[in-house]
């Protein structure tokens, strides 16, 4: 499987300014090749290759260097026309799916440029790297990272890196192989309910509550709206120093509950059951003062975390529907919606079963997922003779 691991490069002054004007040489050369490509109906990449090799050769883009801008920029309008066909960017003749369609995409002055072996060498014992630059090479780069980081780059590192440059700090960010372990078959599955309240609670128990993150959240929009409204050039370098600050935090959260839910589950030897939540933020309708919690909550993060950390230990995931889990109860199966009481009480309204209506839900969870397995795996029955 694939994973990224991400280092902090520590430049001397003037390799950095060379590290600076290279990003800028080469996303100014992704805009005009992203010029060209959609002036001739964005060929396939050999083709534009024609059209803009040799004036990126004579711009001082090296050989590797001109041949991934020319992907990139290709790569981007893949996307684009994959966004375009799932409707992400509006339907047909909406204001924000023409202004999409009607220009060119643009490159930002930092945007991540992608390197390979023959322009990035690794020196791990030194921890420098040595980088091509339209200044000409850099040898001695100094890194850091984390032991394990270090040990993954080490044993696992295949393929391109990325050179980014993130409020004036560069990294690098570079693809692993690293192998998955072997599969084993789950002794039943653990159901994982997710919310806003409760970031995720488990059929086994394990809750956790999302009111610390939402007090967090709630004290950087507080922050942010003092900052903006005050405009001065203190308040908005305090604003610029505390970007992402409130991600990053998120993620460190669903990191921890991400591993915590897999060692349980590798512990136990059992498998992990997920609700399938895509489109949820078009399906729910809130009033205003919930919208921002709605839009703030990083589900599919935590399922993207849960989902490479279960295939690295070689636990079972699922993904399961999540209709209805949340007024069926799991004792008898009745189903109404009365049965949610509030958010956190479940009174069922055929047996009289009072639960924690998050536990509820993930009991659910758990059947569907077991249910789910069962009906996918192969047939253990011998073939016929």
């Amino acid at each position: 499987m694939k994973i990224v691991t991400q280092v902090k490069l520590i430049p001397e002054a003037d390799q950095a300014a060379g590290l600076s004007a290279t990003l800028h040489a080469v996303n100014d050369a992704a805009n005009w090749v992203s010029g060209v490509a959609f002036d001739h109906g964005v060929p396939r990449e050999y083709e534009l290759r024609k059209h803009t090799y040799a004036e990126l050769k004579s711009r001082g883009l090296g050989a590797q260097a001109a041949q991934h801008t020319i992907k990139k920029v290709r790569d981007a309008y893949t996307t684009l026309r994959a966004n375009l066909r799932a409707g992400n960017l509006g339907k047909p003749g909406s204001k924000r799916r023409r202004k999409a369609e009607s220009k060119p995409i643009a490159f930002r002055p930092d945007a991540a440029q992608p390197y390979d072996d023959r322009c990035l060498s690794w020196q791990y014992g030194a921890q420098t790297v040595s980088i091509w630059t339209t200044a000409g090479r850099l040898r001695g780069v100094r890194f850091a990272c984390s032991p394990d980081a270090l040990k993954t780059l080490r044993e696992h590192r295949k393929g391109e890196s990325d050179l980014i440059e993130r409020d004036g700090v560069f990294y690098l960010v570079a693809v692993c192989e690293v192998p998955e372990a072997e599969q084993y078959e789950p002794d039943g599955f653990i159901g994982v309910d997710l919310g806003i309240a409760n970031i995720a609670t488990t059929s086994t128990g394990c809750k956790a509550a999302g009111r610390g993150l939402n007090r967090h959240r709630k004290r950087q929009l507080d922050l942010r709206r003092k900052l903006q409204a005050k405009g001065t050039k203190s308040a908005k370098r305090r604003l610029k120093n505390r970007r992402r600050k409130e991600q990053r935090h998120a993620a460190n959260v669903n990191h921890t509950i991400s591993k915590l839910i897999v060692t349980e589950a590798e512990r136990t030897s059992s498998g992990i059951a997920l609700e399938d939540l895509g489109g949820i933020r078009q399906r729910v309708r809130l009033r205003k003062p919930r919208r921002v919690a709605l839009h703030s909550w990083a589900f599919h993060q935590l399922g993207t975390f849960l989902e490479y950390k279960a295939r690295r230990a070689g636990v079972p995931l699922v993904y399961v529907d999540p209709a209805y889990t949340s007024q069926e109860c799991a004792e008898c199966h009745h189903i109404e919606k009365k049965n949610r009481v509030n958010q956190a009480l479940f009174i069922c309204r055929s047996c009289g079963v009072v639960a924690h209506a998050d536990r509820n839900a993930s009991r659910n969870i758990a059947a569907r997922g077991e249910a789910a397995w069962t009906a996918g795996r192969e047939s253990r029955v011998p073939a016929a003779t």
